[in-house]
């Protein structure tokens, strides 16, 4: 499982002209999902996410989390994070997971988060979604639990 985090200012995903979601201040998740992943998964990266600390405290160090800044949570499914690029121009998206795999993977990653009593929104599994932001220093992390789990 991989999550693209990104420190926002605010960010808000709409679909057909409408918003969907938004957040001011937190994290906009972009959350890919390949073969193999299980809730584990999930729920150990939804844990890491909600814990980060990215936002920077009175002596201008990355000292805060989600909680001390009441910031929120914007989860967008991104199957093209397991877009493979090697060979040709077009990406190959083999590895990512089809829906009945990965949608109720995405939703118990959201649960988790939600657990955490933080405010979250999201996008729309398999929807065509327009994303807006504001990247906040800019500052992005690229967290994959089959890296982190070694």
């Amino acid at each position: 499982m991989r999550a693209l985090v990104q420190r926002v200012s605010h960010a808000s995903v709409t679909i057909d002209g409408r918003i969907h979601g938004q957040i001011e201040q937190g994290f906009l998740v972009l959350l890919g999902i390949t073969d193999g992943d299980t809730v584990d998964d999930a729920v150990y990266l939804a844990d890491k996410t909600v814990k980060m600390r990215v936002f920077t405290d009175e002596n201008d160090k990355m000292n805060r989390s989600l909680a001390d800044v009441g910031g929120g949570l914007l989860i967008v499914s991104q199957f093209t994070l397991y877009g493979d690029c090697r060979k040709g121009n077009r990406p190959s998206f083999t590895n990512a997971a089809r829906p009945e795999t990965a949608i109720p993977l995405y939703e118990a990653f959201i649960a988790r988060c939600r657990e955490s009593g933080l405010p979250v929104e999201t996008g729309e599994f398999g929807a065509d979604m327009k994303v807006d932001l504001l990247n906040d220093g800019p500052v992005t992390l690229w967290m994959d639990t089959k890296d982190m789990r070694r």
